[in-house]
């Protein structure tokens, strides 16, 4: 098999390329010095996909992105963190509808966020009542581009991440510090859900997508047990041995975050009803689990 990706850099795309079995793995990278460092010796590196031939492709994975949380929301890094994703989405699927023998299938990158802000209910693949904000505007616009690849020859995904928790970047990193100090607690009212997938799993939900052919269209790449802030505070907290007694006023998040603040302020009880459905196994099903698993050495 024959596999391109974008994003192969980053936290997920890294993990992804490590459990690869592939005979040839391409990489798109704007600094091949840089991630020359991060990845196997056996991964080809190019600096534009004009350097690839997409008939010769089984596979195109698309997990490229601005990172959307770390700077404020200006008008400027709006545009940034949308046309990261949308332009080179278009380039791929422009390459895609041009090949005579086109890859079978297109793993495109999308977020949770594509339902906007929500309460308490639970939201699978099919749920229509979306809050339309940013993050719906960002995810929406990505995915529809994404599906214009979808043909007779080539199936499309679009995985609806979720909070991705690994031991070596992510949110989970950033989250480590105040609660190791015992500073940490939950946001606000705590009652915003937290829809996370451990790193391992979120690599098995990729490796389905990309073998199996019965996966197709949105796919929610969230763990099946979902949590609100509150109980993620506290069973990070027990995890840690440490005490889980501060709450961080909303009003702080805003001063330091501005409007992207909403995505810790609100969240998204997500449901992978998708991949339950077609028997996948989550190897850390429940939070307590996974957080063993990456904090706890053995």
């Amino acid at each position: 098999m024959n596999i391109l990706i974008t994003g192969g850099s980053g936290l997920i795309g890294q993990a992804l390329i490590q459990h690869l079995n592939a005979e040839r793995i391409i990489v798109l990278t704007r600094s091949p010095e840089k991630i020359t460092k991060l990845l196997p010796d056996n991964i080809e590196l190019i600096t534009t996909i004009d350097d690839v031939d997409f008939n010769e492709l089984d596979v195109v994975v698309n997990l490229a992105g601005e990172a959307i949380v770390d700077k404020r929301w200006s008008s400027a890094q709006k545009a940034i963190i949308c046309q990261s994703r949308w332009q080179i989405t278009q380039d791929l699927v422009e390459k895609i509808q041009a090949a005579t023998k086109p890859p079978h299938s297109f793993i495109s990158g999308s977020a949770i966020g594509f339902y906007g802000r929500q309460g308490a209910v639970a939201i699978d693949e099919s749920y229509q009542d979306i809050h339309d904000e940013f993050s719906h505007h960002i995810c929406h616009k990505w995915e529809k581009i994404a599906l214009q690849a979808e043909s007779e020859q080539t199936r499309v995904c679009l995985i609806r991440t979720g909070i991705v928790l690994a031991n070596n970047g992510g949110a989970l990193e950033k989250m480590l510090l105040p609660f190791k100090l015992g500073l940490g607690g939950p946001i606000a009212s705590g009652e915003q859900f937290m829809s996370w997938i451990h790193i391992d799993d979120m690599v098995a939900v990729l490796l389905a997508a990309i073998y199996q052919p019965s996966l197709s269209g949105a796919i929610n790449a969230t763990a099946p047990m979902p949590v609100c802030n509150q109980e993620f505070s506290e069973t990070l907290s027990a995890v840690l041995g440490r005490p889980c007694i501060f709450r961080v006023p909303g009003f702080v998040l805003r001063i330091l975050m501005g409007e992207s603040a909403d995505l810790i302020l609100y969240g998204q009880n997500v449901i992978p009803k998708k991949l339950l459905s077609n028997n996948f196994k989550f190897q850390y099903p429940t939070l307590e689990i996974a957080l063993k698993q990456l904090l706890i050495p053995m």
